[in-house]
């Protein structure tokens, strides 16, 4: 018996013996007056024994059948083995949020890239591009990319604005996509080539100075650094293709599960009114380069000549535009007019010593990787060639014989008998 089971027959002796009452000791055990006759009358017919339920020691009626909890634990440490229990939301504490969420949906939105081998071994590790919508934390984009740079949150950005409009602002890190960390940084006007899409886009940038600022992100990259990385496992998946084609299955089940409802019901979201034509002009890299007096400029390691025409004549010690989209095409334009070029290559490698970020760190090793792979094996001399040795043809080893090779031989009887018609003629 357990020691409940023991304080209660106590208790009842002392009722049976005359020691205490009935009202005190129900008050005692915490019971009714009703049920401390119940388990007097209990022990009067069945003895201290009968206190214990009935059903201890005896199994559940509605008990897992044998065969079904045997293949529920297999699977379990087959395929769930790292899982846990998915609790509901009434029985997870709450914690002190450090700021309220904001008011409306398409406020704000929190972006970040969480780079992590989300295909686990199976694949290379990449980048997982997420935006968060601050008011009801629900996931608005996700995307798989090499590694954060512009041109990959062009496409993110792309994606967002066709499936939900214009958000109010973003809310990200201080990452040089967003952010120009040089203080004297030449040209851009003090914003990246992001920014700058963002102010044509008429979207505000706003970078935390902490990554608690932007907590709501953070966990978010924690939460899929756990969970997604386990549905693709399940899926099968391992590269970066098939998961953008899982994303969006995916992002409907998570939201319709933990998105929450906004204070304002209003969608603050503004609908795009823009071409495709004119939205990839704002999402590509545009700079101005200086034209000298050959008609040509340099970009990203290259050398580019302007053809001659009555437009370009006239651009030498002017400046161009050019724009860079995420497909490697050029446009250069003076004025809104596309001006023809011709590109003279340059041998393109990542400069000795150059300053990486860490979060371009797969990005620029993965381009270095493909530039190596793209040259010819150089060619290594041996110690002869070095010191300008030239082989004569003879093999190596003993020397041979002369007096008994047959090419010798035949050379010295033509020798012998050409000396021979000279003599006789001679004495002819």
């Amino acid at each position: 018996m357990s020691e409940r089971h023991l304080q209660r027959i106590e208790i009842l002796s002392k009722v049976i013996d005359g020691r205490m009452t009935m009202v005190s000791a129900a008050h005692v055990l915490d019971l009714s007056e009703r049920q401390v006759r119940r388990l007097l009358e209990r022990i009067s017919t069945g003895g201290a024994a009968s206190i214990r339920h009935k059903a201890i020691g005896r199994p559940s009626n509605n008990r897992i059948s044998d065969g079904v909890r045997d293949y529920a634990m297999t699977l379990v440490r087959e395929r769930y083995a790292d899982f846990g229990p998915t609790l509901s939301r009434k029985q997870r504490r709450t914690f002190h949020q450090p700021r309220l969420r904001r008011e409306a949906y398409g406020e704000l939105v929190q972006i970040d890239g969480s780079e992590h081998r989300w295909f686990e071994d199976r694949g290379p590790p990449c980048s997982l591009l997420v935006f968060v919508d601050d008011a009801t934390g629900r996931l608005m984009q996700l995307r798989f990319v090499r590694s954060e740079s512009a041109f990959t949150y062009f496409e993110a950005l792309a994606l967002y604005l066709k499936r939900h409009g214009s958000p109010i602002a973003f809310y990200s890190d201080k990452h040089s996509v967003f952010r120009v960390a040089k203080k004297d940084a030449k040209g851009g006007q003090g914003m990246t080539q992001f920014g700058r899409a963002l102010c044509e886009l008429n979207i505000e940038i706003l970078c935390a100075n902490s990554s608690q600022a932007k907590g709501r992100v953070e966990r978010m990259n924690r939460t899929l650094q756990d969970r997604l990385v386990k549905e693709l496992r399940l899926a099968g998946i391992d590269n970066t293709e098939a998961g953008n084609g899982f994303l969006p299955g995916f992002v409907e089940d998570y939201n319709g599960r933990f998105a929450i409802v906004p204070a304002r019901s209003e969608d603050l979201h503004r609908p795009m009114n823009l071409a495709p034509d004119r939205l990839g002009e704002i999402l590509c890299k545009r700079e101005q380069r200086y034209v000298g007096s050959q008609l040509t400029f340099s970009f990203e390691r290259q050398r580019i000549m302007l053809e001659e025409t009555e437009v370009t004549r006239g651009l030498a010690g002017r400046n161009v535009e050019t724009y860079a989209y995420a497909d490697g095409r050029l446009d250069v334009r003076w004025k809104g007019h596309s001006l023809p070029y011709r590109v003279f290559d340059k041998d393109q490698r990542v400069t000795h010593a150059a300053i990486t970020e860490n979060k371009r760190l797969g990005d620029v090793l993965a381009y270095i990787k493909e530039r190596q792979d793209e040259r010819p094996a150089p060619k290594v001399k041996t110690n002869s060639e070095q010191i300008g040795y030239t082989p004569r043809g003879r093999k190596p080893g003993r020397p041979r014989d002369f007096m008994d090779d047959p090419a010798v031989i035949a050379r010295r009887e033509a020798a012998l008998s050409g000396l021979m018609l000279r003599s006789e003629s001679s004495i002819t």
